[in-house]
């Protein structure tokens, strides 16, 4: 595959960290949009895909490069799959991870381990350009439940309280090679890399 340049939609650092493992074996160059002085999109959408459409699609129209972007975040079933589409900022505008999961078991202080189940999602968009009529759109998710106290100090957002039961642990407890191999994000990903290489030249 000839190398491809496009840029990444995303002004999340932990994200970017992630991102930048994932397509460092592969023969992409990413540019992160804040490198191309690219400003938040307005996450005006009412779903992941939405919110990931207008991020593409705004870093697109401002570099003219192909655009992949992500839109994720984490539903929590006995909040009726809040926080969603807000879970950067669940504790309010500008809030950081620790305000945003203490707002969380705060919330769910009453709630038994058997309702506290919850799942992260991952939508990941990449168009070729800003008027991109069919944008490629992958989507993932991870199940697991809410904890009731920090585990761990690995991984970004809601990670330290995200419980996996099929590895015994929490997100935060994993390191980044098993984080990409379980996560919404890398799954995401892997089906994002099938499906991109049928479409690009050889």
């Amino acid at each position: 595959m000839s190398k491809q340049q496009f840029v990444l939609a995303s002004g999340n650092a932990g994200k970017l960290r992630e991102f930048s493992q994932m397509l460092a074996e592969k023969h992409i160059e990413v540019l992160p949009q804040s490198a191309l002085n690219v400003t938040e999109a307005d996450e005006t959408g009412l779903t992941f895909v939405e919110n990931a459409i207008l991020k593409a699609r705004h870093a697109c129209e401002a570099t003219g490069l192909a655009a992949l972007s992500d839109d994720s975040g984490l539903e929590v079933d006995a909040l009726k799959g809040a926080p969603g589409i807000y879970s950067a900022r669940y504790a309010g505008v500008g809030a950081g991870d620790e305000a945003n999961i203490d707002k969380l078991l705060q919330a769910l202080a009453d709630k038994p381990e058997a309702e506290r189940s919850a799942r992260y999602q991952c939508v990941l968009v990449y168009m070729r350009h800003a008027l991109d009529p069919t944008p490629l759109i992958c989507q993932a998710s991870w199940e697991g439940h809410i904890l009731t106290e920090r585990r761990g100090e690995g991984g970004f957002g809601y990670d330290p309280i995200f419980y996996i039961p099929e590895l015994h642990c929490s997100v935060a407890q994993l390191n980044p090679a098993e984080k990409q191999q379980h996560s919404h994000r890398g799954k995401a990903m892997r089906e994002f890399f099938q499906r991109l290489n049928s479409l690009l030249p050889v």
